[in-house]
């Protein structure tokens, strides 16, 4: 019998035991608040607003549409736009996640910028681009490359598979079809792959050392 603490017969948990269970629990909370975000903009936009708030988006070569950088991943046109980004969204938000919530927003601020300029610069004139689409690219393409620059085994193999499984959005970065933003889409991607790059903060071997 003990008096308190932990029993002999039970290892207390260790560092890294704690540690895991705080990454899954930080992707958890990104992976939720995304979809919490998406969902409650829809919403409000189509309950509150008519559809109005998707005038917000990326307009190409208009200053004023400047600011739809920051909106536009916010807007969908369509509920079937928002579920189509949601899963996938999710998916990559708690993996990223898993890294820490700073390599989240590095990521996310990175891909940001690169798809909003992209599709501002080259989305094309009198268009207007709404959509979470070039954050789910970017999100992609970072989990698919950051095991090569971070030369981890374990996130090589992930974006592996990752790759196969998603090899079908390659068709989204390439002018195939009426409507679709590739342009987000495709500096989405290569604002991705610049997070992987550039982005130190996510290296397993810093990582375990804190």
């Amino acid at each position: 019998m003990t008096m308190g603490g932990t029993s002999r017969n039970q290892p207390a948990p260790t560092n890294t035991t704690n540690r895991g269970r705080g990454r899954i629990s930080t992707g958890l909370s990104l992976a939720l608040g995304f979809l919490a975000v998406e969902w409650s903009v829809h919403l409000i936009n189509a309950v509150v607003f008519g559809g109005g708030l998707s005038n917000y988006g990326i307009r190409p070569l208009d200053v004023d549409g400047l600011w739809g950088i920051i909106t536009a991943p916010l807007l969908h046109g369509s509920l079937e736009h928002l579920m189509s980004n949601s899963l996938p969204g999710a998916l990559f938000c708690f993996l990223i996640g898993l890294s820490g919530r700073r390599v989240w927003w590095e990521v996310t601020l990175i891909t940001t910028v690169v798809a909003g300029l992209g599709t501002w610069f080259l989305g094309g004139a009198g268009t207007s681009h709404i959509g979470a689409s070039g954050l789910v690219y970017g999100w992609l393409a970072y989990l698919v490359v950051r095991g090569i620059f971070n030369r981890s085994l374990l996130q090589i193999i992930l974006g592996i598979i990752l790759g196969f499984s998603y090899s079908g959005l390659i068709w989204g970065v390439l002018p195939v079809a009426e409507g679709i933003s590739w342009q987000g889409h495709l500096f989405g991607a290569l604002g991705g792959v610049a997070a992987g790059m550039f982005i130190t903060s996510d290296n397993p071997a810093k990582a375990g050392r804190k």
